[in-house]
């Protein structure tokens, strides 16, 4: 515990500090840490604290964590995957122009044991995984995504094929994201 706050044991990336009349949250990946905070002096506080043993750099108001951009309005935030999502697409190595009207076809069944080999699973494995990053603000994929995912260790043609209709489905939600809206105190 460092500073009041406590990693919390059902996500190891946060940390809390709450007191009666406020709370602050810290997410820390790798090397980045968010802080939010009802209490700006208890923020501040902890960001000199950091700075003293690690030499932090504050980069002021987020907008921009783990390939989610995060855009503030007046209603509250809204966050989006619109530069992951078009790089994602840029970099897939598919023809993926023709879209789709859904992630995966209606009734599809896909097989483990059946069908061609793919003649690259890593690549396969790369796509299926940054896919998943993009459920943050698109849950509606995760089930898409983890029907994929089921097949990572000798994906098929198939499972393949399935994978290029969901990189079709995205081309038409780059733009879409999620807006968190602010409580009133």
């Amino acid at each position: 515990m460092v500073k009041g706050f406590s990693l919390l044991k059902n996500d190891y990336s946060l940390f809390m500090n709450k007191s009666a009349s406020d709370i602050s949250i810290s997410a820390v990946y790798v090397d980045d840490i968010i802080l939010t905070r009802d209490n700006v002096a208890v923020i501040q506080d902890l960001k000199a604290h950091l700075h003293n043993v690690f030499n932090i750099k504050d980069l002021g108001e987020l907008h921009f964590f783990l390939g989610i951009e995060v855009c503030h309005v007046s209603q509250g935030i809204i966050l989006s995957q619109k530069k992951f999502t078009k790089e994602l697409l840029q970099e897939c190595l598919m023809d993926v122009y023709k879209q789709a009207q859904t992630a995966l076809p209606a009734h599809i069944k896909l097989v483990n044991d059946a069908g061609d080999f793919y003649s690259d699973p890593t690549h396969y494995r790369c796509l299926v995984g940054k896919l998943d990053f993009l459920t943050h603000t698109r849950p509606y994929l995760s089930f898409a995504i983890q029907t994929l995912s089921q097949f990572l260790q000798q994906p098929r043609l198939h499972h393949y094929h399935a994978l290029q209709q969901v990189m079709r489905y995205i081309i038409d939600i780059v733009c879409q994201g999620g807006h968190l809206q602010a409580l009133d105190s």
